[in-house]
């Protein structure tokens, strides 16, 4: 396929967990012979913290300065593409939606990479700015970062038609089990950008065990966390983390935590692209529980669920042979469900249904 995709952006991860997720699935694309156009919005924020990431071949980053400048080439790349997709958080998500809808891509696609917050927001009665005026209704296939009811949801508040899921994943070439790194080291870490709705978790699972254990080092990565933000003495904090150094972060420390945004295990099914990066590291995790945790791991076999500081003391406590027995379980359950290569699959899978739909349509009319 060729795929024409306008998205938030994918050359900085600086606080956007959009990159590297679009990192794997580009470089999965490309390695079972796609080809895709990223159009992504140029912004100082992202301009000014851009990764050493190069793009495989027959993957292309159009970087541009505003949508007048490449309406007419993104329209001509439509036009001969099998796939055309927005997604959320596009900061031209509307102009990109009815370019889309006006072009002559055989599937017409919007990605949901943060359902939740789309959905928590209409039912607010706030606008989002990344959605067209007139719903989903005129896609072919919308697709969702989040699974269970959520994808009802989008049917009946957006009039989405053919909904499927599409799961966060991981490229185990770029997560991987690597030798641990002296600045790193910790009892526990946490790798994640700062959100409101996270705080309250990130308090109880991650700083009170930290309190509780004084004479132990905790590792905190993640940007834009405010400055009224108070680390702990023995909590090592850096403010914006390289992927290329995620797996040594990760490694680095006896177990990694997970903690899922409020409004996500309200609604659950919407697994973290870091829980599978760090399972790809072979590093133990514990992590909040959710509705449908148990789709993506076994609790108590392959991952470590918790609710308390107390039950995080207890799992970073565990002999360490019952961890490191299950991060390896973990680790392979990732290996064999969760990589991009096997997302792209998975979307593969979709566009192949709704093309032999929409060819039957053809011939029966």
């Amino acid at each position: 396929m060729h795929i024409v995709v306008f998205g938030l952006t994918v050359s900085s991860s600086w606080g956007n967990g959009h990159a590297t997720l679009w990192r794997a699935l580009l470089k999965a694309l490309a390695k079972r012979g796609h080809t895709v156009t990223f159009y992504e919005h140029d912004v100082s924020w992202y301009a000014d913290t851009r990764d050493d990431w190069t793009p495989p071949r027959g993957i292309a980053i159009r970087i541009y300065g505003s949508f007048d400048d490449i309406r007419a080439e993104a329209l001509r790349d439509l036009n001969s593409a099998d796939l055309g997709m927005f997604t959320s958080y596009c900061p031209d998500g509307p102009e990109a939606a009815n370019l889309i809808l006006d072009s002559g891509a055989a599937i017409k696609c919007f990605y949901d990479l943060d359902t939740p917050v789309t959905l928590n927001s209409l039912y607010g009665g706030e606008a989002v700015p990344y959605l067209p005026a007139n719903g989903l209704s005129d896609f072919e296939l919308v697709l969702s970062y989040t699974g269970g009811r959520a994808l009802g949801e989008l049917r009946s508040r957006l009039g989405a038609h053919t909904v499927a899921p599409l799961y966060g994943s991981v490229d185990p070439e770029a997560h991987f089990p690597v030798l641990p790194m002296d600045q790193y080291r910790g009892v526990l870490s946490y790798l994640g950008t700062f959100a409101a709705d996270r705080q309250q978790a990130l308090e109880s699972l991650f700083l009170e065990p930290a309190r509780r254990l004084p004479n132990e080092t905790f590792q905190l990565a993640g940007a834009q966390y405010p400055d009224s933000f108070s680390a702990l003495p023995n909590v090592a904090f850096v403010s914006h983390l390289a992927p290329q150094l995620h797996p040594a972060f990760f490694c680095s420390s006896h177990a990694t935590l997970n903690i899922t945004r409020g409004v996500m295990a309200e609604y659950g099914y919407c697994p973290s692209g870091r829980l599978f990066e760090a399972a790809a590291c072979g590093v133990p995790i514990v992590s909040d529980g959710w509705d449908g945790l148990d789709l993506f791991f076994t609790a108590g076999e392959e991952i470590l669920r918790v609710d308390t500081a107390e039950d995080v003391i207890e799992a970073i406590s565990m002999p360490a042979d019952d961890l490191c027995r299950i991060a390896k379980a973990a680790r392979e359950r990732t290996l064999a469900n969760h990589t991009a290569e096997r997302r792209v699959m998975e979307l593969e899978d979709i566009c192949d249904r709704i093309s032999d739909r929409m060819q039957a349509a053809t011939k029966s009319s």
